[in-house]
């Protein structure tokens, strides 16, 4: 039977994908689950991976090509069988014809993870002996031990050689040109205006020192600053709607739910999964969210869904040594809130100069729909409530 391989359904927000790395060739042999393909969105890379095992067929679609949801990629054919991929000759070695490996060799090619499409059989008619799979094994091991080397980057060139003047040109990935277009034209359709206020972090960390141990051993994650600011922001939103809010053409849009994004920094670029429903979430689920993106935004594994909507959003700057930042609103929301790093200054209490932990905090509002009023006394509420924490869990 012949199964189509197609591009998955694609979010509302995500038009096309590009074709990155076909992981089989014609004629290769599939198992069911096994990753065909990557395809890079302008948030994620998908895997395409096969529905039933077989024989790759045809690949319609090549690598760099530009795809939409539900076009067709490949055409498996379950009842197939797979041809033989000869490899490329080695010096001083004759490569014949193979017939394939009979059973036994078919185990010990598995066990050596080894692929018996490329070897050349000694056996009978060319067939595949368990000789041949382990010279093969051999080979493939001793030239794992020496692998070429990478070409170097740039930057290492110039580390090793102050003197030179170097250029590269290195095209820029589907993310990397999809944020700059958004942040462009956030700052072009949306009147950006920024305030900010400063907080004494002092009583959140007395907070985590005293319970951080029992937190980890009761929840089985670490209580980190994120979850402080994600419900100290939720319950801010709650008093000034409004910063929860959106435009849509001469509308705004009230939501009654908090999606919190939460930007995440990731070897491909800046990636913002969405924390749903964080009122509903208590300190534990909310640390636990946290990781599990940063978690597998590092290795590509967020989901379309995941990196799609959210009402509002936290930037954390500070992790990266930034002490004051004006972030960009994530459109179509219409507020941002920007935490940075932690830095002991002497400020004045109570007619005293003393040394406090101290954290600069500002949040980017659209001002078409929030007006500075507003958006203050928002800040100041979270503030507030991480200088008295009790106020989160009392809501006040």
């Amino acid at each position: 039977m012949l199964i189509e391989i197609k591009v998955p359904g694609l979010a509302e927000s995500v038009p096309d994908a590009t074709l990155l790395t076909w992981y089989k060739q014609v004629g290769e042999r599939v198992e069911r689950g096994e990753n065909l393909i990557d395809l890079e969105t302008d948030k994620v890379t998908l895997e395409v991976a096969a529905p039933e095992g077989g024989v790759l067929k045809e690949i319609r679609r090549q690598t760099g090509e530009v795809v939409l949801a539900d076009d067709i990629l490949a055409v498996i054919d379950t009842e197939g069988v797979a041809a033989v991929i000869a490899a490329a000759p080695t010096v001083g070695v004759a490569v014949s014809a193979s017939a394939g490996p009979g059973p036994a060799a078919r185990k010990m090619a598995a066990e050596q993870g080894v692929d018996p499409a490329g070897i050349a059989g000694s056996g009978k008619g060319g067939r595949v002996t368990k000789g041949d799979i382990l010279t093969a094994a051999a080979r493939d091991s001793a030239a794992a031990v020496a692998p070429p080397a990478a070409r170097p980057t740039v930057q290492q060139r110039v580390v090793a050689d102050p003197g030179v003047r170097l250029e590269e040109r290195v095209a820029m990935t589907r993310l990397r040109k999809r944020t700059a277009e958004r942040l462009l034209a956030a700052q072009r359709d949306n009147a950006l205006l920024t305030t900010f206020n400063e907080v004494n972090m002092q009583p959140v960390m007395d907070l985590r020192t005293r319970f951080k141990s029992d937190f980890e051993d009761r929840y089985g994650v670490r209580l980190g600053f994120m979850s402080f600011f994600v419900k100290a922001a939720v319950e801010a939103l709650k008093k000034f709607p409004i910063v929860n809010a959106a435009v849509d053409g001469d509308d705004v849009i009230y939501h009654g739910f908090f999606d919190i994004g939460v930007a995440v920094g990731s070897e491909r670029g800046l990636v913002v999964p969405i924390l749903r429903d964080v009122e509903r979430m208590n300190f534990a689920e909310v640390e636990r969210r946290i990781r599990d993106f940063g978690e597998r935004a590092r290795t590509g594994k967020l989901t379309i869904d995941e990196l799609t909507g959210g009402t509002f959003t936290i930037s954390n700057g500070g992790v990266y040594g930034s002490l004051v930042s004006t972030p960009i609103v994530n459109p179509p929301q219409s507020a941002i809130m920007g935490m940075h790093k932690i830095q002991e200054r002497p400020v004045a209490e109570n007619g005293q100069v003393v040394i406090r932990p101290m954290m600069y905090l500002a949040v980017s509002y659209d001002h078409r729909i929030i007006d500075g009023r507003e958006a203050v006394q928002f800040l100041d509420s979270v503030r507030r409530m991480l200088e008295d924490p009790a106020r989160m869990l009392f809501e006040i």
